[in-house]
């Protein structure tokens, strides 16, 4: 008699296993080797982060509001919204100008790739800038019920949705050869204070530098002074970043810390 029974799953084949707590190291292990497969795919050995608030939107968005604006409540949040469209707008011009310069390296490997979160805000204000100048951009976009996925100005092959914060983190981080953070919340502050940390602490054993775009919002949200007057940190710690409130600025010192990392630091240093 034949058995008509269908074969059992493959290991690798079982969502159910896979999707619960004993398929948890595969799920972990699948984030780091399927981004890594496609950089490798791509050639990509190293990136310019943009980090900052999804909140904020482009100019043009920002001035339909305020024109649409039927009460004065919804007028001064339009307003607010034309207000900080400045830093949405600086994110897409710098990004749009990094990506000219790193595409007339003429490497063989696509350099200083502008990155994201993936998500809307400064993260789809870098994207979009790089789209500008015909450069190829990442998007690393965490799953979470509130916001949007991901931004349609990411390079459709380097699209990533992560599921674990720490494994996002990482490839912002470890890909980086340069970050720049825009005024943000919980999670920019968050992003922001750990790959600090990582540079204080020497776990970032590369040459990173890091620009705070935004003199005013920094300084009024983190009082760095502060803490050096507490003795909470050195003033030397101060060194470790940048802030400047001009695109020019930022693009300049950028541009000049990685001519000379270049072509010694070539890839991830993490």
């Amino acid at each position: 008699m034949t058995d008509k029974r269908r074969p059992p799953l493959m290991a690798y084949e079982n969502r159910k296993f896979l999707n619960e707590r004993d398929g948890r190291p595969l799920r972990i292990l699948s984030e780091y080797l399927e981004p890594q497969s496609r950089f490798d795919h791509h050639d990509i050995v190293d990136t310019i982060v943009f980090m900052g608030s999804a909140r904020f939107v482009a100019r043009e968005e920002a001035e339909r509001e305020l024109a649409a604006a039927d009460s004065d409540a919804d007028a001064r949040l339009a307003q607010t919204k034309l207000e900080t469209s400045f830093y949405y707008e600086a994110a897409r011009d710098l990004a749009e100008r990094l990506t000219i310069w790193s595409k007339e390296l003429n490497d063989e490997e696509h350099r200083y790739v502008v990155c994201t979160g993936g998500g809307p805000g400064i993260m789809e204000g870098a994207n979009r800038g790089a789209s500008q100048a015909r450069g190829m951009n990442i998007g690393m976009a965490i799953s979470i019920p509130s916001e949007q996925t991901f931004n349609q100005y990411i390079t459709r092959e380097l699209v990533f949705h992560f599921h674990y914060f720490f494994m996002r983190k990482f490839w912002l981080a470890y890909l980086a050869k340069a970050v720049i953070f825009f005024p943000g919340g919980f999670g920019t502050l968050d992003e922001m204070f750990e790959l600090l940390t990582l540079l204080k602490t020497g776990k970032i054993t590369k040459h990173l530098p890091v620009v705070l775009f935004g003199r005013e919002y920094w300084r009024e949200v983190i009082n760095f002074e502060a803490l050096v007057r507490h003795g909470t940190i050195d003033r030397e710690d101060l060194k470790i970043f940048i802030m400047t409130d001009a695109v020019d600025e930022a693009f300049e010192f950028i541009t000049s810390e990685l001519r000379q990392a270049t072509p010694l630091e070539k890839g991830p240093t993490l």
